[in-house]
């Protein structure tokens, strides 16, 4: 089942359709969906596909030479070219005269195992150019390995390719499209559990219920989730056990450096650089407050739902999992669970607002969107805003998310107000998010104000068509 990447998809045709040398760069975290995309982009096309493995440069050599000569001959062949060169030379003599489209996956593992690869494709790419009718994809999972050694200005490919495609977890909107027999609220509670990594949206059954899916999914030691985080760490990253003690401490709720620090026992220069990758992994997101560019104040969460769900609520449970103790583990998670999703919420409702934005439907043409949290001098302690957004030095609009089953009343909405007096704007338009609906006094109260959009977790799925 192929779900979504339009735009990305469209993207390759377009490349395709040019008829001229074309080389793109495909990359993203794996799980994401980068080899399904590009499965479902050449199936009607004249293509060679070619997954390099974690292993010499002999091995690698003769599968791609395989996937050439199988490609030209409709056979498999267990001939091999002398050399990388040879072989793509070979293929970029066949893209002369018609289409072809070269697809290497796992292009990290093959440059590692062959350090002239990255020269030889300068090489050739140099020299064939402006007579070929190639389409040269290289894909990898290794997020830094394709920003340092292939985009980066110092990389011999840098200034060939002429796209790249950083392939992202699906957002809200698309994850729905998953789940097509979840109910509303289960929708917004698997996206908070599994994010929207598409490998872990499929170990989700949309037949059964999330307390059903979880028991499957995490709490059953044989599970493909049940390991996956300290797996895909063990892939990405040396020295995994620290990295995993700093997911663990900040989805704990340390989220600053001197807590994670001092939760994890080392450093904080040390767990500097540990974070940073984390971050370059889009596994821990770091957030200033709204319009401070550099802070003291900079937090730390985990960016990826299903790290966050696993670090919160399976690690600290792995005895107790590996016992088959999964319905004790799961009456310990049922009752955070709301606690859990307000964070997720206000992603959810941040989504909303850009799909707004897109749409010319937002009273506030904002240019980013982010949190704010700092003092309040007036009632003299620490306020938090949700969401913020500016469209310039005179307008903005704050918004406030509550994933919760009461009903936001009037109170949320003059709290609201007050806090954006601590800014100097003098055109403001307030959002409220409610996953529970809202109250007589806080509906009258917004429909006198008329700067006031109310909008509970409802009106989101419908705006969707869900």
């Amino acid at each position: 089942m192929f779900i979504g990447r339009e735009r990305e998809s469209k993207a390759l045709e377009q490349l395709y359709t040019s008829e001229k040398f074309e080389f793109a760069v495909l990359y993203g975290r794996r799980r994401v969906g980068k080899t399904a995309l590009l499965t479902q982009f050449i199936q009607d096309k004249q293509a060679i596909y070619f997954m390099g493995v974690e292993s010499n440069a002999k091995q690698n050599l003769e599968n791609l030479s395989k996937s050439i000569l199988e490609y030209t001959s409709g056979i498999t062949a267990e001939n091999s070219f002398m050399s990388f060169q040879a072989a793509l030379e070979y293929v970029f003599k066949l893209a002369e005269k018609e289409r072809v489209v070269l697809v290497i996956d796992e292009y990290p593992y093959v440059a590692r195992s062959s350090k002239s690869l990255a020269s030889t494709l300068q090489l050739l790419i140099d020299k064939n150019k402006d007579t070929s009718k190639l389409m040269l994809i290289l894909c990898g999972s290794s997020m830094s390995y394709m920003e340092d050694r292939v985009l980066a200005y110092k990389a011999p490919l840098y200034g060939r390719r002429t796209a790249q495609i950083k392939l992202l977890p699906f957002d809200f909107q698309e994850t729905c499209r998953y789940f097509e027999h979840f109910q509303g609220e289960d929708k917004a509670l698997a996206y908070g559990i599994v994010g929207g990594t598409p490998q872990y949206l499929l170990q989700f059954d949309d037949r059964l219920t999330i307390e059903e899916n979880i028991k499957h999914t995490f709490l059953d030691p044989i599970s493909f989730l049940y390991e996956e985080p300290t797996n895909l760490l063990k892939q990405e990253v040396r020295e995994p056990a620290i990295y995993t003690a700093i997911i663990t401490a900040i989805a704990a709720g340390a989220s600053r450096m001197s807590e994670i620090s001092s939760k994890v026992g080392e450093d904080t220069n040390v767990c500097t650089s540990y974070i940073k990758n984390l971050i370059s992994l889009g596994i821990v997101q770091k957030e200033t407050p709204y319009g401070e560019k550099a802070s003291r104040k900079s937090l730390y969460s985990i960016e990826d739902n299903m790290f966050r769900f696993w670090h919160r609520f399976v690690l600290g449970n792995n005895s107790l999992i590996a016992r088959g103790a999964a319905e004790l583990v799961y009456q310990r998670i049922a009752p955070q669970l709301d606690h859990y999703m307000g964070k997720v919420f206000e992603e959810i409702c941040k989504q909303f607002l850009w799909q707004q934005l897109l749409d010319g439907k937002s009273p506030v043409e904002f240019t980013s969107l982010g949190r704010w949290w700092g003092n309040d001098p007036i009632e003299k302690v620490q306020a938090e805003i949700d969401i913020l957004g500016e469209q310039d030095k005179t307008t903005a609009l704050f918004g406030e998310c509550k994933w919760t089953n009461e009903k936001i009343d009037l109170g949320v909405l003059e709290t609201l107000i007050h806090r954006s007096h601590l800014f100097s704007y003098s055109k403001v338009h307030y959002y409220l998010f409610s996953k529970a609906g809202f109250t007589k006094g806080c509906a009258e109260r917004a429909s006198e104000l008329g700067s006031v959009t109310l909008v509970g977790y409802e009106d989101i799925l419908k705006s969707y068509g869900i």
